[in-house]
């Protein structure tokens, strides 16, 4: 500044005059200039009411041409502007579907507070929360307030033709670090998320999983101890034609031959049997393993939506009661005065997480829905068609076997056919000493029961004495 002729203390300028002081040295390219010439800044933007208190100073310097050297530092910090017109017809009740924020007599700039679900503002799709409104079918709405601007639309007939600021913010200067710890710590993800009706349905499909899971396990379980059955048939079927190929008899032959093809036949049952219902297993494993995890990752993403946009909520209610609480005091808040962009900037990171919650609910409630569709009606199907399986495979092997009646059958065995080798030598002679030795043994017991009572010593003839 010593360059203008004046001398100045070094406390003499604010933060904000030293900001803009430095901002004149900055280097701007040649695309920073083309986009400078295609934005346009509201006229009660911060930078200008910067320069008003800097003027109000100092009014023997002129700082218009600092103008150009602005612009940039808006770009840089992510808060571009881009003005444009929009259209919008009205409805029924001659609203557009949106509520204003901002205008005198604290704010310089009105703004888009919130944008209302199936209005025409919210077809449209142009106007988003935090874009400043700048004039209704062609009047400044400058120095009115968010009364004056609602009257002017609703006096308007059909349509209303808006001139806008759009912000092009980015949306993660609106976030603000907070851990899934700090958050349980101070209640937060309980309070919002516990209660909710979705988030608890994941107990439900932790329920019927674990059904699913056990229906899985039986009918594998089943079908295993049926396919080691139906291998025994085979053993089985095979041993009685080698049999029935050896026998002489020609009627007990051809009885063994047919009884083992039986029990090839019903092998080959249960290998077609085994065959259908091994689809039952799939189709339950799809539900199990792919439709119930995705699930719940998408109530997981929903939950995390849900507090993401509640805290976006409790940011604008902070900022909300902030601003009251200073008009309450009469005192100046800063940010208000100079264009409100930090609370913009919130709204505009609440409506867009509004929108990722809004689609991931939708997405819950969607697959909820054909869960239980499927929990209801597939199920039951696929039992049925397990247990139709079954019974079919009994009926069958049921039919094979009453056919024919083909026991008893004459069948020539040898003599030795019973005589079976013993484990240890023995002699005749040794088991007629055995047998003789157990006769002796049990005479002598019956005589040692006999002479219990010993008579012997007792008179033959009592006399009586009296």
């Amino acid at each position: 500044m010593t360059g203008l002729g004046m001398d100045f203390e070094d406390d003499f300028f604010f933060e904000e005059d030293k900001m803009l002081y430095a901002s004149k040295f900055e280097h701007i390219s040649t695309l920073d200039k083309a986009f400078i010439a295609l934005t346009t800044i509201p006229s009660a933007s911060m930078e200008m009411h910067q320069l008003a208190m800097m003027e109000d100073r100092m009014p023997d310097i002129e700082l218009v041409t600092q103008d150009q050297y602005i612009q940039p530092q808006l770009v840089n910090l992510g808060m571009t502007i881009t003005s444009g017109n929009v259209v919008i017809q009205k409805d029924t009740s001659n609203l557009i579907g949106i509520s204003i924020g901002g205008g005198a007599p604290l704010c310089p700039c009105l703004y888009i507070v919130q944008i209302f679900d199936n209005t025409p503002v919210a077809a449209d799709g142009t106007l988003q929360a935090g874009d400043e409104l700048v004039a209704v079918n062609g009047a400044s709405v400058k120095g009115k307030t968010k009364v004056e601007v609602a009257k002017m639309i609703q006096s308007c007939d059909s349509q209303v033709s808006i001139n806008y600021n759009k912000l092009h913010a980015d949306p993660k200067q609106g976030l603000e670090g907070m851990g899934s710890t700090t958050a349980d710590a101070l209640g937060l993800s309980r309070a919002i998320l516990c209660n909710d009706a979705l988030v608890q349905r994941l107990m439900m499909l932790k329920r019927t999983e674990n059904f699913y899971r056990g229906l899985v396990t039986h009918a594998k379980a089943t079908l295993h101890a049926f396919f080691d059955l139906i291998q025994i048939y085979k053993v089985f079927g095979d041993a009685f034609a080698a049999i029935g190929v050896r026998e002489p008899q020609p009627r007990a032959s051809e009885a063994f031959r047919q009884f083992g093809e039986q029990h090839r036949q019903m092998e080959k049952f249960g290998m077609i049997m085994l065959k259908t219902l091994k689809p039952i297993l799939s189709d339950l494993g799809t539900y199990l393993n792919k439709a119930i995890p995705d699930t719940r990752l998408t109530i997981s993403k929903y939950a995390d939506a849900k507090f993401e946009y509640l805290s976006y909520c409790l940011k604008v209610k902070e900022l909300d009661d902030e601003e009251q609480s200073c008009v309450a005091l009469q005192e100046p808040l800063y940010r208000v005065e100079t264009g409100n962009y930090e609370y913009r900037l919130i709204l505009r990171c609440r409506q867009e997480a509004r929108a990722r919650f809004a689609k991931l609910r939708s997405d819950v409630l969607i697959k909820l829905e054909l869960l239980d569709n499927k929990h209801v009606q597939d199920v039951v199907w696929q039992l049925h068609k397990f247990a139709a399986g079954l019974a079919k495979y009994y009926a069958n092997t049921r039919d094979l076997l009453s056919t024919v009646t083909l026991f008893p059958v004459e069948v020539d065995l040898s003599h030795s056919a019973f005589q079976y080798k013993s484990t240890g030598p023995q002699t005749l002679t040794d088991l007629s000493e055995d047998i003789e030795e157990y006769e002796s043994e049990e005479k002598q017991q019956n005589i040692n029961e006999e002479l219990l009572i010993d008579t012997s010593n007792f008179p033959l003839n009592l006399t009586d004495n009296t």
